[in-house]
C-alpha cells in the first residue's frame, strides 16, 4: 500500500506502545444494507460478524487483543458506503468485513485502498471488485462470471428449446449477473427471446409480466434481489403464468418465500455450496441455532471472512496492513467454509456454484 495506513499504526503503537498497546483493542466492523429493501441481507451478515467476535474473542482474541466490532448500515446505496467507510476510517478500523451489494463494495474500496484498511467482503460477487487491482481487496464469496458460467449451462442443456428472458435491475450486482449468464448462455448456442431493465424497488411489474406472456417466455432469469423477484413470480402467477424463475445467490434469504409463498415454488438459484451442511461448521451452526437465529445466506461468509483475517494476523504476526495481506495469500486457512485461501487478485479459492430449489418455504440442493 502507498500510504502508511490505519493498520500500520495500530500495529507499531502495539510494537511500541508498552501496557497501553497490551490492553488495546483490535477494532473491525462489518457494513451492508441493515435497513431498506434489503435489510434481512444486512442482519445476515450482521449475525455473523457478532458471532465470529464474540468467539474469537472467548479463544483468547487476535495477538492477545479483543476484537472491537462496529457495524455500519450502507442501505445498498453507492454514495452512502462511501460516506459509511470513512465514518469506520475515523473509528480506527482496521479491517472491514463488507460490504453486501457490489454497487456499494466498489466505491467504498477506494477509501479503504486509500486509508490502508483491510476488506474482505462476505456476498460481493461483481468481478470489477477484485479486477481493479488494490490488493487490499479480498472476498469468501465468489464471482458473477463463476456464478454466470454455472447457471448460462444450465439454461442451455436443461432448458434447450425454451423461450428464456433475461432482466435485471441495472445495479453492479444485477446487471453484472444477467450478463455474464447470457454472455455463457449464448456461448453453449443459446439465443433469447427478451433482454430488459427493470427499476428496483417497485411494486408493480405487471407491465412486465405482460410483456413476458405476450412473447411466450418459458424461463425468466432475473439479475437482482430477492424482493423485486418475488413480486415478479407472483404476478406471473397471478396472470397465469407457469413461467420458471431463475436467479443467483441473491434469493438466499427466507425473506423470499415470505413475499411469494406458494407462488414461489419451484424456483431455481445458484449459490456456493450451503456451508451450514459442512461438518466443520456445526458446532457454529448449532451456536446460532440455540440462538434462535438461522445462519442462512451470508451468516456464515460474514463469519469466515473474520475468521481469515484473525488467522491471517496471527500467522503474520502483526496486523499491518501489508503482513497480513502477505499472510492471506499465502496461506490456507481453516473456517467455517472448509479451508479457504485467496488466488493473487483476493478472489476466494473454494468450491464453486451448485444450483438449489426452493420447495415448502426452504431451499436445497436441486435433485437432478
Amino acid at each position: 500500500m502507498k500510504k502508511l495506513g490505519i493498520g500500520a499504526i495500530a500495529a507499531a503503537a502495539f510494537a511500541f506502545g508498552g501496557m497501553t498497546a497490551a490492553k488495546a483493542d483490535i477494532v473491525i466492523a462489518t457494513a451492508g444494507p441493515m435497513t431498506g429493501q434489503y435489510a434481512s441481507f444486512g442482519a445476515q451478515m450482521k449475525a455473523g460478524a457478532e458471532q465470529a467476535v464474540a468467539d474469537i474473542n472467548a479463544a483468547g482474541g487476535v495477538l492477545g487483543q479483543k476484537l472491537v466490532l462496529h457495524v455500519g448500515d450502507d442501505a445498498c446505496d453507492p454514495k452512502q458506503a462511501v460516506a459509511v467507510a470513512n465514518q469506520m476510517v475515523n473509528k480506527g478500523v482496521i479491517f472491514m468485513a463488507g460490504h453486501f451489494c457490489s454497487g456499494s463494495s466498489i466505491p467504498a474500496s477506494k477509501v479503504y485502498e486509500e486509508e490502508g484498511v483491510l476488506q474482505i467482503s462476505p456476498a460481493s460477487t461483481n468481478p470489477k471488485l477484485t479486477e481493479e487491482g488494490a490488493d487490499n481487496v479480498f472476498r469468501t464469496c465468489g464471482r458473477d462470471d463463476q456464478q454466470g458460467e454455472v447457471a448460462g449451462g444450465f439454461l442451455a442443456s436443461k432448458m434447450k428449446g425454451k423461450s428464456i428472458a433475461f432482466v435485471h435491475d441495472k445495479t453492479a450486482y444485477g446487471k453484472g449477473l444477467a450478463d455474464e449468464t447470457l454472455k455463457s448462455y449464448r456461448a453453449a448456442g443459446g439465443k433469447e427471446a427478451m433482454y430488459e431493465a427493470y427499476t428496483a424497488g417497485e411494486k408493480d411489474y405487471s407491465a412486465l409480466v405482460s410483456k413476458l406472456k405476450k412473447n411466450n417466455i418459458d424461463v425468466l432469469y432475473v439479475g437482482g434481489y430477492h424482493t423485486e423477484a418475488g413480486l415478479m413470480v407472483r404476478q406471473m402467477r397471478d396472470q397465469g403464468m407457469k413461467t420458471q424463475l431463475m436467479s443467483g445467490d441473491a434469493l438466499v434469504t427466507d425473506e423470499y418465500w415470505s413475499i411469494t409463498g406458494k407462488a414461489g415454488e419451484g424456483t431455481l438459484m445458484t449459490f456456493s455450496p450451503d456451508p451450514r451442511k459442512n461438518p466443520v461448521a456445526a458446532p457454529v451452526v448449532k451456536a446460532f441455532r440455540a440462538k434462535k437465529i438461522e445462519p442462512e445466506g451470508y451468516v456464515l461468509y460474514t463469519y469466515g471472512a473474520i475468521q481469515a483475517f484473525a488467522q491471517a494476523a496471527e500467522k503474520a504476526g502483526s496486523v499491518d496492513l501489508d503482513k497480513v495481506i502477505k499472510s492471506l495469500r499465502g496461506n490456507k486457512f481453516s473456517t467455517v467454509l472448509g479451508k479457504i485461501g485467496f488466488d493473487a487478485k483476493g478472489d476466494v479459492t473454494a468450491p464453486g456454484y451448485v444450483f438449489y430449489e426452493w420447495k415448502n418455504g426452504k431451499y436445497d440442493y436441486l435433485q437432478n
